[in-house]
């Protein structure tokens, strides 16, 4: 599956939904699901940080979607080959 058609998966199931919630509702939302990835890596949880990833992942493309970003072309800086150099550590 590529990103476009999860993103698409995610914009049908609950797209107005997450629309009325609003952008600062659902970012929380997000936060809150990207904490629980924390806890199962830092908990060396791996069989759970496998759904926490996906939820960050589903959240993340209610995000894009109830801010009309398309999350596969955003993608494009880091496939198209015209990234330079890194962020230091």
């Amino acid at each position: 599956m590529h990103i476009k058609e999860f993103q698409r998966f995610i914009s049908e199931k609950y797209e107005q939904r997450d629309r009325e919630r609003g952008t600062s509702r659902t970012f929380m939302w997000f936060i809150e699901e990207v904490g629980e990835l924390s806890t199962a890596l830092v908990s060396n949880d791996m069989e759970n940080a496998e759904e926490e990833f996906a939820d960050v992942l589903a959240w993340l493309c209610t995000l894009a979607n109830i801010n009309d970003i398309d999350l596969e072309k955003a993608c494009e800086k880091y496939t198209s080959g015209k990234l330079e150099g890194f962020k230091p550590k």
